[in-house]
C-alpha cells in the first residue's frame, strides 16, 4: 500500500522539477537602469529617450555632426543577469545589413541617435545583438522590443563597446502605452 503511494508521489515530483526549466524560461523584462551595477559610479546622463516621433527632423538635423567618442567604453555590468531570458525596448544602430536591406547585426541602444548623432552611451547602456531574422532598414527610426538571452560579454565594434550580447529569438515594434 505504502510503496504505490510513494510511487505515485515521486513520479509527481519528478514531473514538476522536470517542468521547472520550463517556468524559468519566463521572459523578465528589464529597464535599462537594470543594466547597471547598484554600486557603480555615477554616469553622464543620456538625453531622454525619444519616443515621439514628430521630434525625429531634429535629431535627423544633428546627422552632420563628426562621430563622438564613447564616455565610458569599459562600465561595470550586471554579472547576474548573463543567461537570462529577457526582453527591452530600445534603438537599432545596425552593424550589418543584408543585400535584401534586413539589419541583422546591430547595437540596441536606449535612445535615438546614439552612437551615430550623439556620443555612444557608456558599454553597459549597449547591448550587441545579432538575429536570423533581421529588421528592415526602413523600420530603424522607431523602438523595437528586442527578446532573448542576454550574454554578460563585452564585444567591440568601429560605433562603440557594448558590455552585453544577445542572439535575438523576437524583434518587434514598441508600442507606447495607453494614457
Amino acid at each position: 500500500m505504502l510503496r504505490p503511494l510513494l510511487a505515485t508521489l515521486l513520479i509527481s515530483l519528478s514531473t514538476s522539477l522536470l517542468a521547472t526549466p520550463l517556468l524559468a524560461a519566463e521572459v523578465r523584462e528589464l529597464t535599462w537602469a537594470e543594466l547597471v551595477p547598484a554600486d557603480a559610479p555615477a554616469q553622464v546622463s543620456a538625453p531622454v529617450p525619444m519616443h515621439d516621433l514628430s521630434q525625429l527632423a531634429d535629431a535627423l538635423a544633428a546627422e552632420s555632426a563628426p562621430a563622438a567618442i564613447q564616455q565610458s567604453p569599459a562600465a561595470p555590468v550586471v554579472k547576474a543577469l548573463d543567461d537570462q531570458l529577457v526582453k527591452l525596448p530600445g534603438y537599432i544602430v545596425p552593424l550589418d545589413v543584408t543585400e535584401e536591406g534586413r539589419v541583422t547585426e546591430f547595437l540596441l541602444v536606449p535612445f535615438f541617435g546614439a552612437c551615430i548623432h550623439v556620443p555612444p552611451p557608456p558599454s553597459n547602456q549597449i547591448i550587441h545583438v545579432t538575429t536570423e531574422l533581421g529588421v528592415l532598414m526602413d523600420a530603424l527610426y522607431q523602438p523595437f522590443w528586442i527578446e532573448g538571452p542576454l550574454k554578460v560579454e563585452q564585444s567591440s565594434s568601429e560605433l562603440a563597446e557594448a558590455g552585453y550580447q544577445m542572439q535575438a529569438e523576437k524583434i518587434y515594434a514598441y508600442e507606447l502605452p495607453d494614457s
